[in-house]
């Protein structure tokens, strides 16, 4: 399940399991538009890891906390620690391989 993150619910996701995918978009923004099903549909194979959306027009400090400079940016946590971002749509087998990395 993909919950919608905002500045003051982050904690729920963080503490869903040890690794964690934020998914930074904004509704005007077609190519998030475009991977929004594929970070659904990880999340649903993956329920194990926790998996967020973030809206960067109304959490604007998230965005800049973990420098998000343009969007679709995906953000990788291992113990609410970032790991890596990763910039653009990204193919689901590519996240399964990020995710796999660090389990």
């Amino acid at each position: 399940m993909v919950l919608e993150v905002n500045d003051n619910n982050l904690e729920e996701v963080l503490s869903k399991g040890n690794i964690t995918v934020l998914d930074f978009y904004a509704n005007w923004c077609g190519p998030c538009r475009m991977y929004s099903p594929i970070i659904s549909k990880f999340a649903e194979d993956n329920p194990d890891i926790g998996v967020a959306k973030i809206n960067v027009d109304a959490n604007s400090e998230l965005a800049t906390t973990y420098g998000v400079r343009g969007i679709p940016m995906t953000v990788l946590l291992q113990n609410g620690r970032l790991i890596t971002k990763v910039p653009g749509v990204v193919p689901q087998v590519k996240l399964e391989e990020f995710t796999n990395n660090l389990k």
